[in-house]
């Protein structure tokens, strides 16, 4: 399993990736359930989505599932995810960081 989350655009204009590889079983039992939650069907994927000027879009992607966000609608089950990859990731250090 691989969680990426990729957030771009802002003021600055600049990007910021977290990377998250659970290792099973146990981070497993973690993640799953907050990847799970997330309306995957209902959102844009990429190339879709559209966002607003000096606003962030965030483009996340758990294994085969993709979607793109603009940064309004990174509301629960989404902002779940998204804040515990991106916790995860710094945890881990700067390696995991682009």
């Amino acid at each position: 399993m691989k969680i990426i989350v990729q957030r771009s655009g802002g003021v600055a204009g600049m990007k910021r990736t977290w990377t998250v590889r659970p290792e099973p079983p146990e981070d497993t039992d973690r993640w799953q359930p907050l990847i799970e939650a997330c309306p995957w069907d209902d959102v844009a994927g990429p190339g879709e989505a559209t966002g607003q000027p000096d606003r962030f879009m965030y483009s996340i992607r758990a294994d085969q599932r993709r979607a793109v966000l603009p940064e309004r609608e990174l509301t629960g089950p989404w902002r779940d995810l998204v804040e515990s990859a991106r916790a995860a990731a710094e945890e881990a250090g700067p390696a995991d960081l682009t």
